[in-house]
């Protein structure tokens, strides 16, 4: 994992270890006042925090009445605390908590990342837009990667919430990751329109710009849960259509398809299913990207010493990792997710 931005940062969660003492800053993601067992000792509190490492549950075993009501769910909060193991699995036994002040964290650190620089990766796909010779496609695809405005929403998006590439910088990653296994296909399938694809590629997901808020977390806009990304990239598509009037009718119609057709069945949020070369490429290159992403994902938060991960629901199954990396720690194998 990079460095923490801020130098007063702490510990990653995703880093820690039983036996611990730390002091550090983290999101405040969930709280809860809950009562002792023995009810005449009163109440603890738990919290949920989290990093861009991850998350962990924390108690307050005293004092925990005053911390719930200085505490709001979303503050970045600076905890003093200590990590031990509970039903085998670790937490933080917070000794003081506050809500921290601006100056004492950077953003950066709270919220999971690509941990490639965003600015290598655009350089990659500028590279690709270079390549692209048929002039239209070129001035239509222009049009958005020369949008200062779009081109820093679409360097930060994530491309999911929490299904592949759910991170800032998931979009470009999983952008880049698409163009590069075009970039086979085509040499395999020659009848492939090259330029149709890359260009389909590069603006398969231009949607997820305005599906997605991140701040303190990664939600849905309230067009993206009403719309989709799917939906609002050809919407997209279209008003830069309309400043190219010259564009060829047919050539944009194979496009729209392409957009419209990416996710390649109705039951996965696709208005129509993939009916032409171009379209039926880029739906597999683009879940090729984001199952393989989804996969490492899940294979990244399985205990260490653990063959296989948690079930899945949404899979409906579990994975197999094997037993070749069961002696790197945490912060080798982690991931940002």
């Amino acid at each position: 994992m990079s460095e923490a931005l801020h130098p007063e940062k702490g510990p990653f969660l995703g880093q820690m270890e039983p036996g611990e003492r730390f002091i550090g800053y983290y999101v405040l993601r969930n709280k809860q006042l809950e009562t002792f067992r023995d009810a005449s000792r009163g109440h603890y509190l738990t919290l949920i925090l989290s990093d861009r490492s991850g998350q962990m549950v924390g108690r307050v075993w005293e004092g925990a009445e005053q911390a719930n009501e200085e505490l709001k769910t979303g503050d970045i909060v600076k905890v003093d605390g200590e990590t031990e193991t509970y039903l085998e699995r670790v937490q933080i036994r917070i000794n003081r908590v506050r809500a921290a002040d601006t100056n004492e964290y950077d953003l950066g650190d709270m919220l999971p990342r690509s941990e490639r620089d965003p600015d290598e990766m655009m350089a990659e796909v500028q590279g690709f837009i270079d390549g692209i010779d048929n002039a239209e496609l070129r001035s239509l695809v222009d049009v958005f990667f020369t949008d200062a405005n779009f081109l820093q929403r679409f360097m930060q998006a994530p491309a999911a919430k929490r299904v592949h590439h759910a991170y800032l910088g998931g979009l470009l990653e999983h952008t880049l990751e698409v163009l590069y296994l075009t970039q086979r296909v085509v040499e395999i399938y020659p009848q492939i329109d090259a330029d149709l694809l890359y260009s389909g590629v590069l603006l398969h997901d231009i949607g997820k710009v305005r599906e997605y808020t991140w701040g303190m977390d990664i939600d849905y806009s309230d067009e993206g849960r009403l719309i989709g990304h799917i939906v609002l990239a050809e919407e997209m598509l279209n008003g830069a259509l309309a400043s190219l009037p010259s564009f060829p009718e047919e050539l944009a119609l194979r496009l729209r398809h392409m957009l419209l057709a990416h996710h390649g069945r109705h039951e996965w949020g696709s208005p129509r299913r993939p009916m032409t070369l171009e379209a039926i490429a880029l739906h597999h290159v683009e879940n090729m990207s984001a199952q393989i992403n989804r996969f490492d994902s899940l294979m990244a938060k399985r205990p260490v010493g653990e063959s296989w991960t948690a079930y899945d629901r949404m899979l409906g199954r579990q994975l197999y990792a094997g037993d070749g990396d069961d002696d790197l720690s945490i912060e080798e194998r982690s991931r940002n997710e």
